[in-house]
């Protein structure tokens, strides 16, 4: 057994990919969360140097904290003056991250994330500029809206988001939390954007069916 972090693609794990990934765009400083299998991750990451990046662990042995609470408990190593971005690590893409960061600063962004048009059953909801309004399961029907207006558009969420550390201050949840409600929470006075990225290559690898669909894009 092995994390998905640690999910063998032609080769290389989804960690090595998306360390390698991040150094393409000149990000060689990279915080991984780890709980399930930990040590399997840090004796890969030992083993490799960090595959030339500095790789630092934020542990959540004791306790899975979700996206949101991840990224709390990962604040002293993501913390300064500049933007940082975070991606899942059982996601595959090539989307440019100079164009989402970018876009980030252009829209003077909390939060900026990408998206694109494929189907799922999750959505986030924007308006006519990109910003995020709501969220909805299609296949429950449960909504949640933050902006309410007319002719919200569906896109998917892509894992990918750049943030100012100035959203840390503004989080009000504690604990274990998901992103999504972070989102939601801080959408109504705050700019959380969305870049669609439809076309470029993008898998989510997270079920195991998804590596040989992985493995045909990703050589």
């Amino acid at each position: 057994m092995h994390p998905k972090a640690l999910a063998p693609v032609n080769g290389k794990s989804l960690l090595q990919r998306n360390v390698e990934y991040f150094q393409r765009y000149g990000i060689t400083e990279v915080a991984v969360n780890v709980h399930h299998f930990a040590d399997q991750i840090e004796a890969a990451v030992a083993s490799a140097n960090g595959w030339g990046s500095r790789v630092v662990i934020s542990d959540e042995r004791n306790e899975v904290l979700e996206t949101g609470g991840g990224l709390m408990k990962a604040r002293p190593f993501l913390d300064g003056d500049g933007p940082f971005m975070s991606i899942n690590a059982d996601v595959l893409t090539d989307l440019n991250l100079n164009r989402l960061q970018q876009f980030h600063r252009e829209q003077h962004a909390l939060i900026s994330f990408a998206v694109t048009d494929r189907k799922t059953s999750r959505y986030f909801l924007f308006d006519e500029d990109n910003r995020l309004c709501g969220w909805e399961n299609t296949k429950t029907g449960e909504r949640r809206i933050s902006i309410n207006k007319p002719n919200l558009v569906q896109k998917a969420y892509s894992c990918v988001v750049a943030y100012e550390p100035a959203v840390f201050d503004l989080i009000r949840q504690r604990g274990k939390f998901s992103l999504v409600d972070v989102y939601l929470d801080l959408a109504a006075d705050h700019r959380i954007m969305a870049l669609d990225h439809s076309g470029d290559r993008f898998v989510d690898v997270g079920k195991p069916e998804s590596v040989r669909e992985a493995e045909e894009i990703f050589l």
